[in-house]
């Protein structure tokens, strides 16, 4: 294999709380979940090295300067809110003053960087409009703009993609693609490629869209990475490494 690509992968991880109730006796437990798997299975045999942060170490371990950033050359975020990284304990807790990570992203992808937003409860706008990203910096760089409220299109029915193509990022994908559970609606900026959206009767929201910032490639996959938008049946399809594949290598200019 030849030189592998560095891939800064942020975000999908998450702790649940659960409170269990037995007659007159009660206790609590707590689990530590880790969403990017998936993902992460299917690319560990391409060229692309994928550097996984989720969402409680990307607050402290996400790159503050350029130069942290320069060794990749594409970012992932995934169900993650902006929150996490304009607040870390430095500015939370001790009030101190630290860069701006949102617009460290949008400068490096104007000089070049290929940066990708995959959907999620705390992606583009996110459940109760929480995730926050729009109207930041990461927005402007982004092919898409964020709605003010929450984005949310559940299909628990399941939606069958319609492609939009030709583009690289199709390439050697057959079709019909497995159903989705969901996605985040979302609207294709102006010049941006629509290469997958949903079905007419589920609104035509696009579900893939690929864009430029400056010298950068950006990608909108406004689904899930894997379940609950994403079913094992979408994971287990071949075409699932290869798109992900053809999107990295979009981005980084392959």
């Amino acid at each position: 294999m030849s030189e592998r690509i560095e891939v800064l992968l942020a975000g999908e991880s998450w702790l649940s709380a659960a409170a269990h109730y037995k007659g007159f006796d009660q206790f609590g437990s707590v689990t530590f979940h880790l969403g990017a798997e998936p993902l992460v299975r299917a690319l560990a045999e391409t060229r692309f090295a994928l550097t996984y942060l989720p969402s409680h170490e990307a607050a402290e371990n996400f790159p503050f300067t350029r130069e942290g950033l320069a060794r990749y050359r594409a970012i992932i975020l995934s169900d993650l809110g902006a929150n996490t990284l304009l607040l870390p304990q430095a500015v939370w807790l001790r009030g101190e003053r630290v860069p701006n990570r949102l617009k460290l992203i949008r400068e490096w992808v104007a000089a070049g960087g290929g940066l990708v937003m995959a959907g999620g409860y705390f992606s583009f706008q996110g459940i109760d409009g929480r995730a926050r990203w729009r109207r930041t910096p990461v927005e402007e760089a982004l092919p898409v703009h964020c709605l003010p409220h929450d984005d949310r299109l559940e299909v628990p029915e399941g939606f069958i993609a319609e492609i939009c193509g030709p583009h690289p990022i199709l390439a050697g994908l057959d079709q019909p693609w497995p159903a989705l559970l969901g996605a985040n609606e979302v609207v294709a900026k102006e010049g941006a490629d629509v290469l997958a959206r949903l079905p007419a009767e589920e609104g035509g929201h696009p579900l893939v869209i690929a864009g430029h910032h400056g010298a950068g490639r950006t990608v909108a996959w406004t689904s899930d990475i894997g379940p609950h938008w994403l079913p094992e049946s979408f994971v287990r399809w071949p075409g699932y490494a290869r798109l992900w594949s053809n999107i990295l290598a979009w981005v980084t200019g392959g």
